[in-house]
């Protein structure tokens, strides 16, 4: 229904990641830091609101009335209490790639360590405590007392966060090349370059001696996973694999469709899936037989697709160069910018 161009407001425009919270949508720009985009009505989305920050912002995730930018030199927090006024209110110096809140605390993944802030005070964020990785640490996902760090050059590290003064690393899974992780249950499901493992987390047992129940290699490189119900959707450079996880330890891919492009990410709403689909754009998949998932709609969005966010019946597309794409899915086989 409408393309937003967030050359518009800035030279030079890389969107990478967006956050969907109320009424405004928070693009992480890459080289032109944060913009703050109102969608209360998705059909004239406007940029109300931009910050720039010193580095590359890459993640970004939102807790009240303030964003938490990685901006890969750096952690970056930001008052968006006046959207059309964001203002960086705090720094840290350092790497930093990927970012996760949960409750009280900030999980952040800078390079060569986990770093784990107490937000008390939101707008202040104090560093608690720290651990060095053995590799690269570039994703985190956190349930219960535990952080999953996905370490591109040593695997996946399992972190014990009690105490947050102090985080331990308790186990570690050797798989290389690893860039992504997410819990589900007691499993976590970690992404490589060529598929997906599933890592039993579901005791005090396995989780300092996790293990790889399984592993599905994909036919492409993966990019992305995302996991819903007995089902986890992966995203390859050859389009998206649907594989059954009723059975952790037998996941098996039941069904794939090929995309037109390249795909980056992937996000599942009620029985579709939403594809983003590099130069092809938006790809809507009809995944309510997950054994024959189908393409049921598709819009080519101006530039290339690298994330999407499904929010009612709206899509949100980061769309590189192109900025973000508002993407009308309330009739998900004929979607409309």
């Amino acid at each position: 229904i409408y393309t937003l161009s967030l050359h518009d407001a800035l030279p030079i425009c890389y969107a990478r990641r967006v956050a969907v919270s109320g009424n405004y949508a928070y693009v992480a720009d890459y080289e032109s830091g944060l913009q703050v985009i109102d969608i209360s009505d998705p059909i004239n989305p406007e940029i109300v609101g931009s910050v720039d920050t010193p580095g590359n912002a890459t993640e970004v995730a939102v807790l009240g009335n303030y964003a938490y930018v990685a901006d890969k030199i750096g952690l970056r927090v930001i008052d968006i209490s006046d959207p059309a006024s964001p203002t960086i209110v705090w720094n840290a110096s350092g790497h930093a790639f990927g970012v996760a809140v949960l409750g009280d605390y900030l999980y952040v993944t800078g390079l060569t360590g986990l770093y784990v802030y107490g937000l008390v005070l939101p707008d202040s964020p104090y560093l608690k405590g720290s651990v060095d990785m053995p590799g690269y640490a570039v994703d985190v996902a956190v349930k219960n007392s535990y952080a999953y760090v996905a370490d591109y050059k040593a695997g996946l590290q399992v972190i014990d966060i009690n105490d947050p003064h102090a985080p331990v690393i308790k186990g570690t899974v050797d798989i290389s090349d690893v860039y992504y992780v997410t819990v589900s249950g007691a499993y976590a499901y970690v992404a490589d370059q060529s598929g997906l493992h599933v890592v039993d987390i579901s005791n005090i047992s396995s989780v300092t001696n996790p293990t790889i129940v399984k592993s599905v290699y994909m036919p492409g490189e993966v990019n992305g996973v995302i996991v819903s119900g007995n089902y986890a959707y992966v995203a390859d450079e050859s389009g998206l694999q649907v594989i059954d996880i009723s059975d952790p330890t037998d996941p098996r891919i039941v069904g794939t469709v090929d995309t037109p492009g390249y795909a980056f990410r992937v996000t599942v709403s009620g029985s579709y899936a939403y594809v983003a689909d590099d130069e092809s754009g938006l790809q809507v998949i009809d995944i309510s037989d997950p054994s024959n998932p189908e393409i049921v709609g598709s819009v080519d969005t101006p530039g290339y697709a690298d994330s999407v966010t499904v929010s009612g019946n709206y899509a949100y597309v980061a769309d590189y160069e192109s900025g973000l794409q508002v993407i009308d899915i309330s009739d998900p086989s004929n979607p409309e910018i």
